[in-house]
C-alpha cells in the first residue's frame, strides 16, 4: 500500500470577535483552542469551536467550496473566505500565532461573524439594475454575440457576491452611500454586454450620481480582497472610460474633466501640477482654464482645505505654484508612453480572462 504523508492534527488558537446587538453588550474577543490538520480551513476551525465549546457562535456558511460566497469574514485583519483559508497559512500571518477572526466591515453585524448583507451589499446591487435590458426587437431564436464580447464580461460574471470587496472599500468607509465595488462591477457586466439596450442610460445614471463611478478613490483594496480576481476597481475604471471617451457624457461631478486634466498635466510636465489641476478641471483643459469663472469659484471654495494642507506641511506653496520639475530625458520618456498608447487604433483594455491566443 502507498504511504500517506498527511500531517497529524495540530493545536491552533482561534480568537473570535463576538457581538450580539440584541444583548446590549459591547463586542468582545473569545478564544478557543482547536485541534485540526494544518491544511484544514478556518471555517472548519470555527465550526469545531462551535460544536465543542460554544454553540452560540454565529457564522454563515454553505458550500464550503469557495463558490457560494457565504462565509466571508476577516482573518488577521484581511478579507477572506473562511472555507478557502488554510489554518497553517492563517497562523503564519497571525500575530503571536493567534488567528484572529472578525466579521466583514462596512456592513452592520447581525451576530458575531454574520453581517447584514441585505442592508448594504444587496441593496447596492439592486441599485445598478442587475439584469439584462434586451435590445428590441428580440430575435426569434437567439442573439448572436461575438466570442470576445462575452469573454470580456466573463471576469465580472465570476463574482460570487461574497462582499469581500465591500468589506474593505475605503471609499465606502468614508462615504457609506458610495455605490461600491461589487455593484459597479456588476454594472459593467451589462454595460459591456452587446445585447443590452441601455448602455448610455446606465452609464449616464452612474456618472451623474455623486456617489457613483467617480466616487472611487483607486485604493486597490477591492482588487486585493476579491477571491475570484474580478478586479472591481478595473471594471469601475472601464465604466469611466466608456462613459467619458466613448459616450462623451459630461458628468455634473466633473469627474471626467478632472481625469482629463490630470492626464494632460502629467503628459506636459511628467508629474502632477497641483496649482493647475483645479482650474483645468473646472475651467477648461488648458493654461487658460484658470480664467474661467467656474474655476475661480472652485478655487475659492477650496481655500480652507488648501490652507490647512499648507499649515500641516502636506503641500509646499512653491512646488504647488511652480510645479514639479523632472529631467528632460525623463519627460521625453513619459511622453513616449503617451505617444505609444494614443497611437493605437483601438483602446487596449486589460482583462485577466483574456490572455494569449485561443488555440482551440
Amino acid at each position: 500500500m502507498a504511504e500517506t504523508h498527511e500531517r497529524p492534527p495540530e493545536q491552533f488558537t482561534l480568537r473570535l470577535r463576538r457581538y450580539d446587538p440584541e444583548s446590549g453588550e459591547s463586542p468582545y474577543w473569545d478564544e478557543h483552542t482547536i485541534e485540526l490538520e494544518p491544511h484544514r480551513s478556518v471555517l472548519e476551525a470555527i465550526l469545531q469551536a462551535r460544536d465543542r465549546f460554544d454553540g452560540s457562535i454565529g457564522i454563515r456558511c454553505s458550500c464550503r467550496q469557495a463558490i457560494c460566497g457565504s462565509c466571508g469574514i476577516r482573518v488577521n485583519g484581511e478579507p477572506a473566505l473562511a472555507c478557502h483559508t488554510h489554518l497553517d497559512a492563517a497562523k503564519r500571518s497571525a500575530r503571536e500565532g493567534v488567528i484572529e477572526v472578525e466579521p466583514m466591515g462596512n456592513m452592520p453585524v447581525l451576530k458575531d461573524l454574520i453581517v447584514d448583507m441585505d442592508a448594504v451589499h444587496w441593496k447596492k446591487i439592486q441599485r445598478v439594475t442587475p439584469w439584462l435590458l434586451a435590445k428590441q426587437p428580440v430575435p426569434e431564436r437567439e442573439y448572436l454575440v461575438e466570442r470576445e464580447a462575452m469573454v470580456d464580461v466573463t471576469q465580472t460574471m465570476a463574482c460570487i457576491q461574497c462582499g469581500a470587496c465591500v468589506s474593505d472599500c475605503l471609499a465606502m468607509e468614508v462615504d457609506p452611500g458610495f455605490v461600491g465595488p461589487a455593484a459597479l462591477a456588476k454594472a459593467y457586466r451589462f454595460v459591456g454586454d452587446p445585447r443590452d439596450d441601455q448602455q448610455f442610460e446606465r452609464l449616464n445614471d452612474l456618472a451623474q450620481d455623486p456617489q457613483g463611478i467617480f466616487d472611487c478613490t483607486h485604493c486597490f483594496k477591492c482588487v486585493d480582497a476579491c477571491p475570484k480576481d474580478v478586479n472591481p476597481m478595473g471594471q469601475i475604471m472601464r465604466l469611466r472610460r466608456i462613459a467619458g471617451s466613448d459616450q462623451h457624457i459630461v458628468d455634473r461631478n466633473n469627474g471626467h474633466r478632472h481625469e482629463a486634466a490630470i492626464t494632460t498635466l502629467i503628459k506636459d510636465y511628467g508629474l502632477l501640477h497641483e496649482a493647475e489641476m483645479i482650474p483645468r478641471s473646472y475651467g477648461g483643459n488648458s493654461w487658460f482654464g484658470k480664467f474661467h469663472p467656474a474655476a475661480g469659484r472652485e478655487l475659492l471654495s477650496s481655500l480652507p482645505v488648501i490652507l490647512k494642507a499648507v499649515l500641516r506641511g502636506k503641500v509646499s506653496p512653491k512646488l504647488a505654484l511652480l510645479g514639479h520639475k523632472i529631467g528632460k530625458q525623463d519627460l521625453q520618456a513619459v511622453q513616449k508612453i503617451y505617444e505609444t498608447v494614443e497611437s493605437r487604433e483601438q483602446r487596449y483594455e486589460l482583462n485577466l480572462y483574456i490572455s494569449g491566443e485561443d488555440e482551440s
